[in-house]
């Protein structure tokens, strides 16, 4: 029997959206408006059950900690992660990288804690790194 790693299945955005709860959907919105503000040329499509959103390829998503990978929750909030953060300026260590060698993230438990001018300068870099891919 195939072991699913995951909690969920949605097969649209607004899915997902209605399946969050009130304090992550409250994040997950303002940081989608702030993603799709900042690259309109970005398609945003369910990967994993949560919203990547991509240029030449994927550039970054948004992953509440209600949606599991694996049989249980792994942390509260909701990250943003950027698919090719090994490749982005972080001179402030801004992004949380756990021994990971590719995707680096940034956790959010609130919607006070969105800098918006940071993300908007860290979409830029991560986008310029997909038009070069």
């Amino acid at each position: 029997m195939k072991r699913k790693m995951q909690n969920v299945s949605f097969k649209t955005i607004d899915e997902f959206l209605d399946y969050l709860p009130e304090d992550e959907l409250a994040i997950v919105k303002v940081l989608r408006e702030m993603i799709l503000d900042s690259i309109p040329e970005a398609k945003e499509k369910l990967t994993y059950n949560v919203p990547y959103y991509s240029g030449k390829k994927k550039i970054c998503f948004v992953w509440p900690g209600s949606v599991f990978w694996g049989s249980k929750r792994a942390y509260e909030g909701v990250r943003l992660g950027f698919v090719h953060g090994h490749l982005m300026h972080d001179d402030i260590d801004y992004l949380e990288k756990e021994g990971r060698k590719q995707v680096y993230y940034k956790t959010f438990s609130g919607v006070d804690e969105i800098e918006e001018d940071i993300l908007r300068a860290y979409l830029m870099d991560a986008v310029m790194i997909d038009d070069q891919l």
